[in-house]
């Protein structure tokens, strides 16, 4: 019986191992984020498949605080060795090939670096920035010492600054970009000679409103006295095959890049990374739910246990022209398409354990062929990730997308989503090689699922001339129907009007509703005859404001896709209680104000005149509403500015009301005015006040003393 059930366990065992998730064993968790701002998790993109230490290379002397690390087309590993001043260069195995720690420099001279923090190896050169001697030294394949590019004259417009170059990038005509730990004017651009060309892509200075507001008091001694505001410098940089150069900055105050990111800022002013073409304008396309700038969720640490917005320290261009960046703070990797759609994170800080994957502090970061490697700077050791099926699928969609083979992407994509069906840019990428191939009406669907809808007007923007090209005229008709009846209506509405002037009778409830068309557009005679002539009544204000309600309410349930993306709308409950609890306060407010002020209107008086003061809002939402089914997100605006009219209308009614209802002047009336608003949150506070005291009452009488008090 006990080897029986052995055996049993040994079988049960084996079953949960082999049916165990890939992705479970992961040292780190893989996602993206929603238009929400929610992590979505998703299979992995990169494993990690070794770590290389100081043994591993061969390395008599270990690795001490290395910087940076280049990989050459021939797969040679180079090792910018900072805390030991030297340039390790490894074979595609990562077994040690040479070391550069001392050279003859061009005087015949025995000479060696200080603390090298950057480097960049082209196709038949090293370029080394050798930060503490301020120069850069060039070295060819084999490691023989060609050249010192000194400092640039012309460079360093501060005479207070040091020339440290930190990083460098040389394009294909050789000029190179050089980044400088105190050079705030921007990248340093100069030939392989060494001569000064100029900058380019310095960083915005971050003002606040009161530095703006104060700097306009003081004398101009004042402003040389006063602290300076100076740009930031970068501190690392890369180039692609375009010639378009990619830099990452730290030192942006954090409340600008917070403010970028959550306002989905496109212009990357105050973005961590940016693309700068060579006359020094930012590129970068920022067109995902997110700008790039690596943590999205950063105020919580859900994803991971720090909290701050990401500490982006190098960039790496990738396959396909998608291009990663590192984040210090997390040891993190972000990737993004050319698009700046993000298309995984992972990684994970290195606890104890050094679980193979997480990082102690990542420092730099390149591409291997298809493989990821990060320099792990806290654990003095080289990182490389390889790319797994989900990744090669990902890569397969967005190569064919380049290359324009719309009908492979779209295959390439669906494999995606069967993989990761929370993965947007897949349904993006559908939508767009459908709509390239002029399947517009297909299209829709896939960006509508994506929430993305710069792409879904695009598309919608083709099958609407589609059907205006068909029912151009059925359109027209429609329209002139439209004004017709508009028309009669109105007209209808101004004779029911004119014949109740002169009634003598009761006016019947048509007269009473129409009458709220006349006050409109007449406010002082119409508020005038509202209350002196009693052309309103209270069962009219009921069904206006009904009216008022049932407006909000389908514009909650009726807008189109692109007025409201993800779907949101509310109950006919929430419209009730935000449409009644403001008018309540605020005819209740403003009675108890002008009643000690000599207001002549009643408590009912001014019901009705602010109730009739509602009819501009279903009159203007409704049709607006209806209207942004067919509308484009360029379009959009306009029915923004018609709604907002619409609000304004209703804020001229109501006071017109009030200051008619109770015989002000208009001063008056706007100090009452503005002490009606006072008072309505003052009543807010008493009523919370009370509901609060009286909740603790009853929390008090109905605690049972026999259940002992938790402590």
């Amino acid at each position: 019986m006990k080897k029986l059930t052995r055996i049993l366990a040994f079988v049960f065992a084996f079953i949960m191992l082999a049916t165990v998730p890939a992705s479970a064993a992961s040292a780190y968790q893989t996602y993206t984020y929603s238009i929400s701002g929610q992590a979505l998790y998703s299979p992995d993109a990169y494993t990690a498949k070794e770590s290389y230490t100081s043994e591993h290379m061969g390395l008599e002397v270990p690795l001490a605080s290395p910087g940076d690390l280049e990989i050459d087309d021939d797969g040679k590993v180079y090792i910018a060795d900072t805390g030991n001043s030297r340039v390790v260069v490894l074979d595609p195995y990562y077994k040690l090939d040479f070391i550069i720690d001392t050279f003859i420099n061009n005087h015949g001279i025995e000479d060696s670096f200080n603390e090298p923090a950057g480097l960049f190896v082209t196709d038949d050169t090293i370029w080394v920035c050798d930060t503490e001697n301020g120069r850069i030294v060039t070295f060819d394949k084999q490691g023989n010492f060609k050249k010192v590019i000194g400092e640039p004259k012309g460079a360093l417009v501060d005479e207070t600054s040091i020339y440290k170059p930190i990083a460098v990038a040389v394009d294909a005509y050789g000029s190179l970009y050089v980044v400088g730990s105190q050079t705030v004017e921007g990248i340093i651009v100069m030939t392989d000679d060494g001569v000064f060309k100029g900058f380019f892509g310095a960083q915005a200075v971050t003002l606040s409103a009161w530095d703006i507001l104060w700097r306009r008091f003081k004398t101009e001694e004042q402003l040389e006295n006063s602290e300076q505001n100076i740009s930031k410098p970068y501190n690392n940089i890369t180039i692609n095959e375009d010639g378009f150069v990619y830099v990452t900055i730290d030192g942006i105050d954090e409340e600008s890049v917070v403010s970028s990111i959550y306002g989905k800022s496109t212009d990357g002013k105050y973005a961590p990374v940016k693309l700068i073409n060579a006359a020094g304008d930012e590129i970068m396309r920022r067109n995902g739910f997110w700008p790039p700038s690596g943590e999205v969720d950063f105020a919580t640490g859900k994803t991971d246990s720090v909290t701050g917005v990401s500490t982006i320290v190098d960039v790496a261009v990738g396959p396909e022209k998608t291009w990663s960046i590192i984040d210090a703070k997390r040891s993190k990797v972000y990737t993004y398409d050319f698009d700046g759609n993000l298309l995984f994170a992972f990684g994970d800080l290195a606890d104890t354990s050094n679980v193979l994957g997480c990082i102690k502090y990542a420092c730099a970061i390149t591409y291997h062929g298809t493989d990821m490697v990060i320099l792990d700077s806290g654990n003095n050791c080289v990182v490389r990730y390889e790319r797994t099926p989900y990744g090669d699928l990902l890569a397969s969609a967005i190569a064919c997308q380049n290359n324009y083979e719309f009908d492979a992407a779209i295959e390439y994509w669906q494999q995606v989503i069967k993989y990761n069906q929370n993965f947007d840019a897949a349904y993006v990428g559908i939508g767009k090689a459908l709509a390239r191939i002029g399947e517009y009406e297909q299209s829709l669907e896939y960006f509508k699922k994506a929430y993305d809808t710069a792409n879904y007007s695009s598309s919608y923007t083709e099958v609407r001339a589609e059907w205006m090209s068909k029912f151009f005229i059925l359109f027209l008709i429609i329209i002139a129907v439209l004004i017709f009846a508009v028309s009669k209506f109105l007209g209808l509405v101004g004779k029911i009007n004119k014949k109740a002037t002169l009634k003598k009778t009761k006016r019947t409830f048509i007269d009473e509703l129409c009458y709220g068309f006349y006050v409109m557009v007449h406010p002082f005679d119409g508020f005038w005859d509202l209350k002196h002539e009693k052309r309103g009544s209270l069962r009219a204000s009921f069904t206006y404001i009904v009216l008022t309600i049932i407006a909000f309410f389908y514009q909650s349930i009726g807008q189109g896709y692109i007025a409201n993306p993800q779907g949101y709308y509310s109950s006919i409950f929430v419209q009730m209680i935000s449409v009644l609890i403001p008018l309540i306060l605020f005819v209740l407010a403003n009675w108890c104000l002008t009643t000690l002020f000599e207001g002549e209107g009643s408590f009912k008086d001014i019901f009705i005149a602010v109730s009739y003061s509602l009819l501009p809002i279903p009159l203007i939402i409704i049709p607006c509403t209806i209207a942004s089914n067919f509308l484009i997100s360029t379009e959009l605006a306009i029915v923004n500015i018609f709604i907002t009219f619409a609000f304004i209308w209703l804020g001229a009614l109501v006071f017109c009301g009030t200051m008619v209802t109770h015989d002000y002047s208009l001063g008056k009336n706007f100090i009452t005015f503005l002490g009606t608003i006072v008072a309505m949150a003052f009543i807010m506070f008493i009523v919370i006040l009370f509901s609060t005291l009286v909740g603790k009452l009853v929390g008090l009488i109905a605690y049972d003393k026999t259940v002992p008090y938790p402590r």
